[in-house]
């Protein structure tokens, strides 16, 4: 057998391979239970939501809003808009949050959203006591 004649002999067997298991693979990806498993894995995600505010309730914007992870200790930051609102998405709803805000080098309180807490959305509120 000569060189062509085995290039192309085992070209069309991976071709007819890959033809074979084509089906198979498109199958497991349209799997209407595929598709349902992975809208619910999207729907137990969490997310954080709320406003930074300050005196009388006035919104803080540009305060900068942290979000960490208490399994990793990893921490995201958040810059709140003119509103003073932030937002988390896609979060673990298998693990412990801290969440908290600074704002012109003063603090809010730490709050918790614990993995036992079935919410999806939480709402929350921070609160910045500014001094002057």
């Amino acid at each position: 057998m000569n060189r062509f004649t085995k290039i192309l002999l085992g070209g069309t067997i991976l071709g007819a391979a890959a033809f074979a298991f084509a089906p198979r693979v498109h199958a497991a990806i349209t799997e209407p239970e595929a598709l349902e498993q992975k809208d619910s894995d999207q729907n137990q995600l969490k997310s954080v939501t709320g406003m930074v505010v300050g005196e009388g309730d006035a919104p803080l914007p540009q305060s900068v809003v942290y979000l960490k992870n208490m399994k990793t200790l990893a921490v995201k930051s958040f810059i709140a808009d003119d509103a003073g609102a932030f937002r988390f998405y896609a979060l673990s709803p298998n693990t412990d949050y801290q969440v908290y805000a600074e704002y012109n080098g003063q603090r809010s309180g730490t709050k918790t959203i614990s993995a036992f807490d079935s919410k999806t959305k939480v709402e929350m509120t921070l609160k910045i006591d500014i001094k002057k």
